[in-house]
């Protein structure tokens, strides 16, 4: 059916150069995300009943190193064979893949994971799905192709992050092989590199909260997160905590991060911030007293084992250290305040205090923003594809209200905390560390400039009426 329906284009010079029997097909996201209304990006093709000698005749550049891949020499888009796949050992390198003319379509198709990644496109137009990918689509459906599925691994966080990308549900059956992946010791054998890849790109979807939620249910999070899965069931103070669980705070704090577009390192950090309240005795719940210092050296290690960016590990381990102090910072003594802000190397990384600001900004803010009714994303629009898109923030939760700085919401939205904090990195930065430094010898300096800093912190808590005792 598939071969009668394709046909290959003349338009293109150095498609034109191919065999003529050979069929080439516009694949994978790229189809799926034009039937959501989505821009396309990327484009890959899948090339059917061609060899490698005929591709290289051609003019394509080969470019795979596991499996013939070729790039247009004009668009640079990849054009690959259409292959199949055989287990042959542990985690996602373990496949041998098998190419040749006789490898059909939907031969190719039923390798990939997800129903709706397995639909292509003619070149004529026509969509050729033979697993069925439309229709979940238009129900919002995550569902495998397969029962092969379970052979690699890494397809557990693919499946976590596409639910985070799009808020889909996952099938039973699909969660169920999960489950099994998950039993198998599998996830054991995941490189570092793809697991951090597959959770910065979960961590900057639309809903993050849903890659916890995905990889929690099929047993998946305690695995490849297992600092993350000891929050949950962690009782938190309700005052101050009204979702009481600390998991579900996370998922919280993640989710209207994203509502607020913040950067990958503040949206690590906030997923490292509590770490160490999963370190907190039973017999001391629902406090956290000192969480922060129990917290920090989970964040290090999670950061480590996961080989994350090093602004990202940066992020999480000043954030996860200082989080419950800056939200103190009028009340701190100027050694105090000065060891967190040395600590946030303000005066060479000022970039470094701007992660920490944000990340206290969502933590103060997520109460109220969840109270109010976080916006949740539909999974399918009224015209059967569009995801649609995060609702807007009521208006004083809104960016522009909540940022220091922002005139909008300064009284009730901004945690005093965040302007003064600010003010105080200002004044250590006027600091004329060259008139100091020509007025000292070199042994004197380091004393002469913590005086400096210490006086000019004491003036600035003075003149915002912070300092104790005046």
């Amino acid at each position: 059916m598939t071969e009668k329906r394709a046909m290959k284009t003349t338009d293109d010079p150095v498609l034109a150069r191919l065999p003529a029997a050979v069929r080439v097909y516009e694949v994978g996201g790229a189809v799926r995300d034009a039937l959501l209304g989505w821009p396309v990006a990327d484009r890959d093709y899948v090339v059917v009943g061609a060899t490698p000698e005929a591709m290289l005749a051609a003019g394509f550049r080969p470019v795979g190193r596991d499996f013939p891949v070729f790039l247009h020499p004009r668009t640079q888009e990849e054009y690959a064979l259409a292959r199949a796949e055989k287990k042959s050992g542990r985690g996602y390198h373990g496949f041998t893949f098998y190419t040749d003319p006789a490898v059909t379509l939907e031969d190719d198709l039923c390798r990939r994971d997800l129903t709706i990644n397995a639909m292509a496109r003619a070149a004529d137009g026509a969509l050729i799905d033979p697993y069925g990918g439309e229709r979940d689509l238009r129900n919002g459906v995550l569902r495998h192709v397969s029962p092969a599925f379970v052979e690699d691994p890494l397809r557990v966080l693919r499946v976590a992050r596409f639910a985070a990308r799009f808020d889909f549900i996952v099938a039973d059956e699909t969660l169920a092989l999960m489950r099994r992946i998950a039993d198998s010791g599998e996830l054991s054998a995941l490189a570092a590199e793809r697991l951090w890849q597959e959770t910065a790109r979960a961590l900057m979807a639309k809903k993050p909260s849903r890659f916890l939620q995905v990889l929690r249910a099929c047993g998946a999070l305690e695995k490849v997160l297992p600092e993350v899965a000891t929050l949950y069931g962690v009782p938190q103070k309700p005052e101050h905590h009204p979702e009481i669980d600390v998991g579900i705070h996370v998922e919280q704090v993640l989710d209207f991060a994203a509502q607020r577009d913040e950067a990958l390192p503040v949206r690590y950090a906030l997923l490292c911030h509590d770490l160490g309240k999963g370190a907190t005795l039973p017999s001391q719940w629902p406090s956290h007293r000192g969480h922060e210092e129990r917290g920090a050296p989970l964040a290090r290690a999670l950061s480590a084992r996961l080989k994350v960016p090093a602004e990202c590990g940066d992020a999480a381990q000043l954030v996860t250290q200082w989080h419950g102090e800056v939200l103190r910072a009028p009340e701190l003594s100027e050694e105090a305040l000065l060891k967190m802000l040395m600590a946030a190397d303000v005066l060479r990384r000022p970039q470094r205090l701007r992660w920490l600001i944000d990340a206290m900004v969502v933590d103060a803010g997520v109460r109220d923003w969840a109270q109010k009714g976080s916006p949740p994303l539909q999974g399918v629009g009224g015209d059967g594809f569009s995801v649609s898109p995060p609702a807007p923030l009521p208006q004083e939760l809104a960016p522009e209200a909540l940022l220091v700085g922002g005139e909008r919401g300064a009284k009730d939205s901004v945690p005093p905390a965040a302007r003064f904090i600010e003010g105080a990195a200002r004044a250590l930065q006027n600091i004329d560390a060259a008139a100091i430094a020509r007025n000292h010898a070199p042994v004197e300096l380091p004393a002469a400039l913590r005086a400096a800093r210490l006086a000019a912190l004491a003036d600035f808590k003075r003149a915002a009426g912070t300092r104790r005792g005046e």
